[in-house]
């Protein structure tokens, strides 16, 4: 049933904007714990995208090392072959040259040596470094984890008393003739949320601007529900003002 009067009107307005106002807040609260999950899960991703980079990188270094001691094998094995043969040897001039060829092998043992030392180095640091973000991963994630149960304790919450808030607006919406709720629903969208304002002092609390006379009067006589001629949000007068 549809509220008669303006007084009834008014008091059913300034409820609903009541009941408004706490929902705004609590969804405004409820996105922003929302965007904190979403910022806590892009720091865990970050942190293990950083984890798996490096990962990524040291299996690659340990490849280019294994690559390496198969390289140093081969010319190991071509240092054995090749003084082997020495003893079978009948000239001096192909003696001189598997003494060359020796030498040569014996040399590319020595840099392959060194690069694997060099290898040994690179995987070193990256594996301390691995190990340092694989802690700091554990504890983003230990810590991501106790603040979403935290979160989602509080969503719960929230959503609850959407729920129940929004229930109690239905009822009271249902109660405002049509042309009053219609312009209500278009203020609150229009005003950051903020339809109805008492008029105290002469002014409008929504935008501060001074009231014409009669404004106020008419706001005495309850005979219409006003509105304010600058920001054309619905008005009322309360307490000392209608004394």
């Amino acid at each position: 049933m549809e509220a008669k009067n303006v007084q009834e009107q008014m008091h059913l307005l300034k409820e609903l904007q009541d009941i408004d106002s706490v929902v705004g807040r609590v969804r405004q609260d409820r996105q922003q714990l929302q965007q904190e999950l979403g910022t806590l899960d892009a720091e865990v991703e970050r942190v293990r995208a950083m984890v798996a980079g490096l990962q990524e990188s040291l299996e690659s270094l340990q490849a280019e090392r294994r690559e390496f001691e198969q390289a140093l094998i081969q010319e190991r094995d071509n240092v054995a072959r090749a003084e082997g043969r020495l003893p079978s040897i009948k000239t001096q001039k192909e003696y001189v040259a598997v003494l060359k060829e020796v030498d040569t092998a014996k040399k590319m043992n020595r840099d392959i040596e060194e690069r694997i030392k060099a290898k040994d180095g690179e995987i070193a640091a990256l594996e301390g470094e691995k190990q340092e973000k694989d802690q700091e991963l554990a504890a983003q994630e230990e810590k991501a984890a106790q603040r979403r149960g935290e979160i989602e304790a509080r969503l719960a919450e929230m959503d609850a008393v959407l729920s129940s808030r929004e229930s109690e607006r239905g009822t009271i919406f249902e109660q405002i003739p049509v042309p009053t709720r219609k312009r209500y629903q278009m203020l609150l969208e229009r005003r950051g949320g903020l339809a109805v304002v008492e008029a105290r002092q002469g002014a409008c609390q929504g935008c501060n601007m001074q009231l014409p006379p009669q404004v106020f009067n008419s706001l005495y006589r309850q005979e219409e529900v006003m509105t304010c001629p600058h920001c054309h949000r619905l008005i009322f007068l309360s307490g000392p003002e209608r004394a």
